[in-house]
């Protein structure tokens, strides 16, 4: 493995770096994204994603950490010292490691369900955090897939990384138009359940035992009406104060455990 050490943070190779977490544009030209910390990175190879170079400080992560995270990849390798690595790190505590890796193509075509999927629906989520927190629960409830139509972030942002700790690599991702996943939802013969107050029934009285989309729109303007239209049924979970919504991370959640209950029972 040949390193190249670099101490200077005016040197090319980290000011792209940097250019690549802060602009979504750098990464969309370049094909190219970023994931800071080892747990982080395993996710990632592990889920095919190709490392294109990789930055460690050696300070902070020990040899064989190192070796087991970096096994097999191909690509470049930059040792930077400690004062460098605190420069670029996005968050602390992130063991030392940072790589870039190339995109892949989150398409509904890349998609491999089983029997019975159980699949989540997110319409227009513009908040990474929220987007990170819902894979997080996905993962934990063995969430075939989740598709984003519409999307307003970048599905490689930090930020949607990190909320999500690598889940956004665990759990099977597309993007697509909502017209185009409503029309491959009816052509896998998948049932929509769109969560909504109106004209719904309790989550808990819907059957989701079978092949199941679980659809949830933004808590500011909930679902459009094409969603609304497609659906097999909307349900709703019972509000109990004075509020009428839950953050869609938590709604979210419940849905997918109650599924989960439903299809273990």
């Amino acid at each position: 493995m040949k390193v190249e050490i670099i101490t200077s943070a005016q040197n090319p190779k980290i000011k792209d770096l940097l250019a690549l977490q802060e602009k979504s544009k750098e990464r969309r030209k370049k094909g190219l994204f970023v994931v800071e910390g080892r747990r982080e990175l395993l996710h990632c190879v592990e889920a095919g994603y190709e490392p294109y170079a990789v930055f460690y400080c050696p300070d902070i992560i020990s040899n064989a950490d190192f070796d087991a995270v970096v096994e097999n990849c191909d690509c470049n390798y930059y040792e930077i010292p400690q004062h460098l690595y605190d420069k670029v790190a996005y968050r602390g505590g992130t063991e030392g490691v940072i790589a870039e890796l190339h995109c892949k193509e989150m398409s509904l075509e890349s998609l491999k369900l089983k029997e019975n999927p159980l699949v989540v629906i997110l319409e227009s989520v513009e908040k990474p955090g929220n987007l990170g927190a819902v894979l997080r629960s996905a993962d934990a409830s063995g969430v075939d897939a989740v598709i984003v139509c519409d999307p307003l972030t970048d599905m490689y942002n930090p930020n949607l990384i990190r909320s999500s700790i690598g889940a956004i690599f665990t759990v099977p991702v597309a993007t697509a138009t909502s017209e185009d996943t409503i029309k491959w939802l009816k052509d896998n013969n998948i049932k929509i359940y769109t969560a909504q107050l109106q004209d719904s029934e309790w989550y808990y009285d819907t059957d989701m035992k079978g092949a199941t989309a679980i659809v949830m729109g933004t808590e500011a303007t909930g679902l459009t009406t094409a969603w609304r239209k497609a659906a097999d049924a909307h349900i709703k979970i019972p509000m109990l104060g004075k509020l009428d919504s839950l953050n869609v991370s938590v709604s979210a959640a419940i849905l997918m455990f109650e599924a989960v209950r439903q299809r273990n029972v």
